[in-house]
């Protein structure tokens, strides 16, 4: 080859570039990939089995906000109570979706790249697995000496047996049909490769290993759209019910609702639900855990199709009804209380709900009357079920029980804001251009009510009244107050579906990770008068038992032989063997190559 003026500028500044080497042409370029070959290579990033797994943990981590931060699907009073203890970060997080994470577009996305990438992974090995199921397992080696898992015996033709040592062929021939046979009965799908004097049969198993790792696949295909379609069919809905209210099961009684795009307005199964009773125990001063509560029962009386039923929700332990199942989120005391005008007129008298601020139930809750006196009055209360009071003068709640309950009330006067047509929470009272009348930062005291008695509103707007619920001839405390219950009904037809592919993926990864994918191989050779018998086997992967397997080939096919009676082991001796060790069994014996 002619060297070029490059080549020889290189040999006099790189003595070690050889004499006729010739640098590359810098004016070639690569062809470009165009916008197809983009949409190709990014297809084949988004199918790859790494992808899919970096998208599985993605979404286990994109998923862990849900654990963190109150859900309004799942726990709206708990976004309540989150909006009011942080004002400030909560309109930053709730921009983030923080509080609706399955419904967010980030999840979402998160959730569809997955599901394409688990469809690119799983469809073409489908294709390779079948494929692979029709294939015939591979051709004998012709060294299997080279592989690890490698044993050799030679074996005589019987003395008896009338067999000529010309006819060693035939013996050869014979061993490896027992060997087919025995492989078969071990679960091989075997294939004869005879040549010459040389016989050997190839045997494959384990197919199944692959075929537990697709179905683990399909089966998480299987969840992901059965949870992407069932969640549209689906519905969880809120109602706080206080002792002796009914809620229906209708779109109008709800307090808040979740439900998917395909459920229509009269999706609902018509049916009713009254709260009767909430029952609730507390461990007795004194004892470990005192004040701890215990149990929850919220007893109910359902009508469905005509017919009255009574049943109880308990925590962990939902009641079915028609298609719904009604869980129990959450409870706490609904203090009733009633104001009047100056001329004694009922203007305001409800049970409203208090929201547990403590494991000592100490609550608050928010009482609006907009009409029936001089201006707009707003009540700020909290409520102690058994109170105790601190040095400072302050109140808390020394039990959960009630056996000492005291309602304390703040008086706010001024536009209450519902009026304006902007929607309002019950829970909270927005004070802004409000004037507060009682409690700090004013002249006045709160008022402090206990049930039954009755106090004056500042102003002469009129008086209220803490209303006392004990039966006629109580002699304490304990049901002076009614309770609430906060309640979520659900519906979701498509949890059995779910549950079944993830039996169906656990199923397949055992499959994947026990079942052993392996290859062996017998083969015989007759030569001057004798058999060789060579063992070998090859796993796909990690296989610890291979070697077992094949000292348990090699003696059970011995045992075979020699029931057969066609031919004798012939003993032989271990180069690489210990001279003290304790010589082998001669139908057994081998010689492993290295």
């Amino acid at each position: 080859m002619t060297k070029n003026k490059g080549a020889a500028n290189s040999d006099s500044s790189d003595p070690l570039r050889p004499s006729d080497h010739v640098d590359g042409d810098d004016s070639i370029t690569q062809p470009r990939l165009g916008f197809v070959g983009w949409l190709r290579w990014g297809w084949r990033q988004l199918t790859s089995m790494r992808t899919a797994l970096i998208l599985l943990l993605v979404l286990a981590i994109a998923a862990i906000p849900g654990s963190i931060f109150p859900q309004r699907m799942a726990d709206p009073n708990g976004v309540t109570q989150w909006e009011r203890d942080n004002p400030d970060l909560f309109p930053i997080l709730d921009g983030l979706k923080l509080f609706d994470v399955y419904l967010s577009p980030w999840f979402s996305a998160i959730y569809l790249l997955l599901f394409a990438s688990l469809v690119g992974c799983v469809i073409p090995r489908i294709k390779h697995h079948a494929k692979a199921l029709r294939a015939r397992p591979p051709r004998t080696p012709a060294r299997l000496q080279r592989l690890e898992d490698y044993r050799a015996v030679t074996r005589d033709p019987a003395a008896d047996s009338g067999t000529k040592t010309g006819d060693a062929e035939a013996e050869a021939a014979a061993s490896i049909d027992v060997a087919t046979k025995q492989l078969k009965a071990l679960g091989y799908r075997v294939e004869r490769y005879d040549r010459g004097r040389t016989f050997s049969v190839s045997a494959e198993r384990g197919y199944w290993r692959e075929t537990g790792n697709l179905l683990f696949h399909l089966a998480l295909v299987g969840v992901l759209v059965t949870v992407g379609i069932g969640g549209g069919f689906s519905y969880t809905g809120q109602r706080v019910l206080v002792e002796g209210e009914t809620f229906a099961n209708t779109l109008l009684d709800y307090d808040s609702m979740n439900r998917g795009r395909f459920v229509s307005d009269d999706a609902f199964s018509p049916y009713s639900m009254r709260l009767d009773s909430f029952d609730v125990t507390y461990q007795p001063f004194g004892e470990p855990g005192s004040g701890q509560a215990g149990d929850f029962s919220a007893n109910v009386t359902v009508q469905e199709n005509g017919e009255e039923r009574t049943g109880s929700v308990k925590v962990n332990e939902p009641l079915g009804v028609a298609d719904d199942d009604v869980f129990l989120l959450g409870n706490g005391y609904a203090p009733t209380v009633t104001v009047r005008d100056p001329e004694g007129n009922v203007v305001f008298t409800n049970s409203t709900p208090f929201l547990p601020q403590d494991n000592n139930m100490t609550s608050l809750g928010v009482l609006k009357v907009p009409d029936g006196l001089a201006e707009q009055v707003g009540l700020v209360g909290f409520f102690y079920p058994t109170t105790g009071v601190l040095e400072s003068g302050a109140f808390f709640s020394a039990y959960g029980d009630l056996t000492n309950p005291t309602l304390t009330l703040d008086v706010y006067t001024g536009d209450l804001g519902i009026n304006e047509g902007v929607p309002r929470s019950v829970y909270v009272l927005d004070t802004t251009g409000m004037t507060k009348l009682t409690g700090r930062t004013t002249d006045v005291e709160s008022i402090e009510l206990a049930p039954g008695q009755t106090a004056q509103l500042p102003n002469g707007l009129g008086s209220v009244t803490f209303e006392d619920e004990s039966p006629a001839g109580a002699a304490d405390a304990s049901q002076s107050v009614k309770r609430f219950a906060s309640l979520q009904i659900h519906r979701d037809e498509s949890g059995v579906w779910v549950l079944g592919f993830a039996l169906l993926a656990l199923g397949g990864l055992m499959i994947a990770l026990f079942v052993p994918r392996r290859r062996v191989w017998v083969k015989a050779t007759a030569h001057d008068g004798e058999i060789a018998l060579e063992y070998a086997a090859l796993a796909r992967g990690e296989d610890p038992t291979l070697a077992a397997a094949v000292e348990d080939l090699v003696a059970g096919h011995a045992r075979l032989l020699d029931a057969a009676g066609g031919t004798t082991a012939r003993p032989t001796i271990d180069d690489t063997a210990d001279e003290s060790a304790e010589p082998e069994a001669p139908a057994t014996d081998t010689r492993k190559v290295d």
